[in-house]
């Protein structure tokens, strides 16, 4: 969304004047909000007279928040909802979706392989943990809570990354790095995209995670699904390569009942 766009009335038909500093930008944020949400099932067009006389402000106001919106793409050009929206929506159905579709495919991972099965979406920072399945086996229990947000060189972050689309957001997760450990790391994101799988980088001695990712009919990754371990149960032997092709398969499972 463009601010200077959406800041245009900051002294507007009420009088009052925006304080300075960033209320300017904020105030026009939520005005936007407000615009989109007259948005109802009886109200799929917004007209500037419709607009005005809703949120009270004079036509000509209405009118440029409506431009501005169209401009960011939240609108369409008859004031409809943009293309913006639709990618939102789309993002948000295939979402809840996955949410819906994933748990038995995670319960039957992790009954395959004896180990904590988890489902993340991305967030600005990393992989965010979604669903969870633990091993109903076993004296060591290794998991992880919903709503935790994962390292960045997490597995799940990596594989999120890897498979990524949109390379202004692997850039805003890499921010943080310097310059050689950005390098580093996208070099590992290769990696990932050549092996179909990620591996955790976390130096916790002992522990081991793996992720694969989950791709729909959209283009890019929708979610990553990964499985929580030791050392011992996920590298270096048969059983090992038989719990990461369980993660293969049912990430690919998964990806086919979303239409993949």
């Amino acid at each position: 969304m463009h601010s200077q766009e959406l800041s245009l009335d900051e002294d507007d038909e009420t009088g009052e004047s925006a304080p300075s500093g960033e209320r300017g930008p904020i105030q026009s944020i939520d005005r936007a909000a407000n615009v989109l949400a007259l948005f109802d099932e009886n109200v799929r067009t917004l007209t500037p007279n419709f607009v005005a006389e809703q949120l009270g402000l004079n036509r000509t106001t209405a009118r440029r928040y409506l431009q501005a919106l169209q401009g960011a793409g939240f609108l369409s050009a008859g004031f409809g909802p943009g293309p913006l929206i639709d990618q939102l929506s789309a993002l948000v159905s295939i979402r809840q979706q996955l949410i819906t579709l994933a748990p038995p495919v995670l319960r039957a991972l992790s009954d395959r392989t004896g180990l904590t099965a988890v489902m993340s979406f991305l967030g600005r920072t990393g992989a965010v943990v979604t669903l969870v399945e633990e091993a109903t086996e076993g004296t060591i229990l290794l998991t992880v809570r919903v709503g935790t947000v994962l390292e960045l060189r997490a597995a799940q972050s990596r594989v999120l990354l890897a498979f990524q689309s949109d390379p202004e957001v692997v850039m805003r997760a890499l921010e943080g790095l310097s310059p050689a450990e950005a390098r580093a790391e996208q070099q590992e994101l290769s990696k990932v995209r050549r092996d179909g799988v990620a591996w955790a980088d976390l130096h916790r001695t002992g522990l081991e995670s793996v992720a694969a990712p989950v791709f729909g009919t959209r283009s890019g990754v929708h979610a990553a699904l990964g499985l929580l371990g030791t050392t011992a149960l996920l590298t270096a032997s048969a059983e090992a390569d038989e719990r990461v092709q369980a993660l293969r398969d049912a990430a690919t499972e998964l990806g086919n009942l979303l239409g993949g």
